[in-house]
């Protein structure tokens, strides 16, 4: 595919349009991510985290295709997105020193990637196929929708400040996206369409539920002093693990 071609060009815009609109649930969670960090610590959070998951996903793409067609990758994804939803919805303990807050930083660029990782293996198809096979097509696209995803992200961090319902609805959004994964595992797929078609609905609405149930009586819980251990928390993984602090 020739560079000043109009099939070229065509294709580009092609790649950019699918990123956009597959990118709003990761725009969703690098927020969810960095919200609980310092605003400077935030802008680092989202451009490592947003440049390191386009780049990923670049590699992603490659494989992507061949992945998909393994039995349980998607209900394992499915899992782990609904531990991250879960995770993303319990409240932050404030940090008081500058090596807390690097350690932080660290955490909320993996817990970003993980969530990229789980949620780009259905998204990197659509974006493979208007590649056409072109890897200069698919680096190029995904690129230049770095800055869109980072807008995307740093508008929805300024939504949350003022509106925090949107961290639940963003926690639900993760639950959903994991119901739908869990259905269209290679396992599972046939048998759902043949017999089961109606968990093509009930899956997802049922993931945004448990992420949004477990989040805020974990949250209930934790705020009224009660020590909560669900699974480690990807948001204070880089801190000691002897117990708790004293003041």
């Amino acid at each position: 595919m020739e560079f000043a071609s109009s099939v070229f060009w065509v294709a580009l815009l092609q790649i950019i349009g699918v990123n956009i609109v597959l990118s709003g649930d990761n725009a969703v969670v690098i927020a969810l991510a960095a919200r609980s960090l310092p605003p400077q610590a935030q802008k680092q959070a989202i451009m490592w985290g947003s440049g390191a998951a386009v780049v990923m996903r670049i590699i992603l793409t490659v494989v992507a295709v061949e992945m998909l067609k393994l039995p349980y990758l998607k209900l394992v994804g499915a899992a782990l997105l609904l531990w991250i939803g879960i995770q993303l919805l319990l409240p932050e303990e404030e940090e008081g020193n500058g090596g807390e807050a690097v350690g932080n930083l660290a955490a909320a660029i993996r817990t970003i990637l993980i969530a990229d990782l789980v949620m780009s293996l259905d998204n990197v198809i659509a974006v493979a196929a208007a590649a056409k096979g072109s890897l200069v097509l698919l680096i190029l696209g995904l690129a230049i929708s770095i800055p869109l995803v980072i807008f995307g992200s740093t508008f929805l961090l300024k939504l949350m400040d003022r509106f925090p319902v949107i961290i639940t609805i963003g926690g639900a959004l993760l639950g959903w996206v994991a119901g739908e994964m869990a259905v269209t595992d290679p396992l599972v797929k046939e048998w759902v369409e043949a017999n089961a078609a109606w968990l093509h609905t009930a899956a997802p609405a049922a993931g945004a539920v448990i992420v949004v149930a477990a989040g805020k009586w974990l949250a209930a819980r934790m705020e009224a002093g009660e020590e909560v251990h669900p699974v480690v928390d990807l948001a204070v993984a880089d801190q000691p693990a002897d117990g708790p602090k004293s003041n």
